[in-house]
């Protein structure tokens, strides 16, 4: 199947990483991904060919009056992605980057979501590497563009937050995401079914839960995240829904495990947790997109964060 022309700005660069040989046995992940042009196989029913997209951003983050340095992290993903051992059998693509330059975020969030819609509807299960959390609207503008959500199929939104980012701003922002998905839902005629797992209370605002509750909004908060409790919610949500976007905010975690973030957790959800999460969405046979957002490189620490990050994208597309 021929790969579609893309928005990108950036193509995409050769991956690096240690070798050890050229077998399958000694297969890492930069021997494994290939650059998303020409021709790739479909791969068999179970194993979607998946695709890499970077989002380089830091506009929203900016605007939200965070700490800025996310549109560096596609990179730093893709270079501790690139060391480890490649145990899957997908295939799976480097598609290049979509940069917002000079402030302008909306019109890259349209880019970014034109490339994700175009990869979709060739069959391609999507991995978008941000960027500020203003990475999800672009990942929405996508999935809604898809032709599975044109299709009638119920969308359910999955996020991994110690946020809601319900903001009412008058500009958009990292902080604004999932009010701007309950909107545009809302004007195609539909309902915005979101859930977050790792809600931090003291870090929303009363008027930030009245919002969610207003909207139908599903919640569990941090301190509420055992693997049992995780495991039954995301269960529940799965039940309802045909096809996910599971979208990461790596500030969920606990500081000490991603410090590299705009707003580190003091308290957080443990990583088996949010790698359980991980593995049951890829285990429902519903992923349709993910996106893993607000690493910030310029703040991490022995590139935790970023290690944490190419664990989790491991797992989406293992």
């Amino acid at each position: 199947m021929d790969f579609p022309a893309l928005p990108v700005d950036v193509q995409p660069r050769p991956w690096t990483g240690r070798y050890d040989g050229d077998g399958e046995a000694h297969r890492r992940w930069w021997q494994a991904v290939t650059p998303a042009t020409g021709k790739t196989a479909l791969g068999s029913a179970t194993q979607r060919p998946a695709v890499i997209l970077g989002f380089c951003s830091d506009e929203g983050v900016r605007r939200n009056k965070g700490r800025t340095g996310a549109a560096a992290a596609p990179a730093a993903i893709r270079s501790a992605l690139g060391p480890l051992a490649y145990h899957s059998e997908r295939p799976v693509a480097d598609a290049g980057d979509v940069a917002v330059r000079d402030g302008e975020l909306e019109a890259g969030q349209a880019r970014a979501g034109l490339a994700v819609a175009a990869l979709l509807d060739g069959g391609r299960l999507t991995v978008l590497l941000g960027g500020g959390h203003e990475t999800a609207y672009a990942s929405y503008l996508g999935v809604a563009g898809s032709r599975a959500v044109r299709d009638g199929q119920r969308l359910g939104v999955l996020n991994l937050d110690a946020h809601f980012d319900l903001r009412d701003e008058d500009a958009p922002s990292s902080g604004t995401p999932f009010l701007q998905m309950a909107r545009a839902e809302a004007a195609a005629g539909r309902e915005l079914k979101y859930a977050v797992v790792g809600i931090s209370e003291p870090n929303n605002t009363r008027a930030l839960f009245s919002t969610a509750d207003e909207l139908g909004v599903k919640y569990l908060l941090d301190e509420d995240c055992t693997a049992a409790a995780a495991e039954a919610f995301v269960a529940d949500f799965l039940s309802g829904i045909d096809v996910l976007y599971l979208t990461i905010d790596l500030d969920v975690l606990p500081a000490a495990v991603a410090p590299g973030v705009s707003a580190p957790a003091a308290y957080g959800v443990p990583l088996p947790v949010i790698s359980a999460v991980c593995r049951q969405a890829v285990a429902s046979g519903k992923l349709l997109h993910a996106d893993v957002a607000e690493l910030n490189p310029a703040f991490d620490i022995d590139n935790r964060t970023a290690r944490v990050a190419a664990r989790l994208v491991s797992i989406l597309l293992g």
